[in-house]
């Protein structure tokens, strides 16, 4: 005799959850400016290379949610055929800049610029990406945690915890033509004891 296997189906809404992390991420910036002595609210600089419509609009969403939780934007808006010593030379103003807090450099970037080298080039404690080397090694090692994690695989970690879905011992896959999207996404799945199978195109 077969048994009759049923399955709940939950929609995981993204939407409901990005709100409520905004709210927790707004409180928590607000006790933390309390604490310590600052000069003004923190500062978010956003590095994009060229036209590319959907970078634009990453980084449009990107600078609305800082926003609305209390942070700086600071654009740094640089043509296609910039050259690597021009970005780097960017990198390392924001770097020594006090006002500027964290640094994102939004991928992919044009073919003829180095992304390992310009990642790299951030200072270890300005990487809001989780992309500098040092991050991305203590996130392929086990039990260790980095000062940033990526936003892509940690933002899917986060919406199936805050559902109460334990992934331990589970198998997972994902898919993407992203190299960096599939590192971030298997090392982010080993550290939680997931199995973790990407497929590249």
């Amino acid at each position: 005799k077969l048994m009759e296997e049923t399955t709940e189906t939950i929609i995981l809404s993204g939407r409901k959850i990005s709100k409520e992390i905004k709210k927790e991420c707004k409180e928590r910036l607000k006790e933390i400016q309390s604490t310590f002595i600052t000069k003004g609210p923190p500062g978010l600089a956003v590095v994009l290379v060229g036209n590319r419509p959907d970078s634009a609009v990453y980084v449009r969403m990107k600078k609305k949610a800082a926003k609305l939780i209390g942070i700086k934007n600071i654009d740094i808006a640089l043509p296609e055929d910039v050259s690597l010593q021009e970005l780097l030379k960017q990198i390392d103003s924001l770097n020594e800049n006090e006002q500027v807090h964290g640094i994102l450099v939004q991928l992919p970037l044009p073919s003829h610029l180095k992304e390992d080298v310009v990642l790299s080039r951030i200072r270890l404690e300005k990487d809001v990406d989780g992309f500098h080397s040092q991050n991305m090694g203590l996130l392929a090692m086990k039990g260790r945690e980095p000062l940033a994690q990526p936003c892509t695989p940690s933002g899917c970690i986060e919406l199936l915890k805050r559902y109460n879905i334990p992934i331990a011992g589970k198998k997972s896959r994902g898919t993407g033509s992203i190299e960096y999207r599939r590192d971030t996404y298997c090392f982010d799945a080993y550290q939680r004891k997931c199995n973790c199978h990407y497929l590249s195109f």
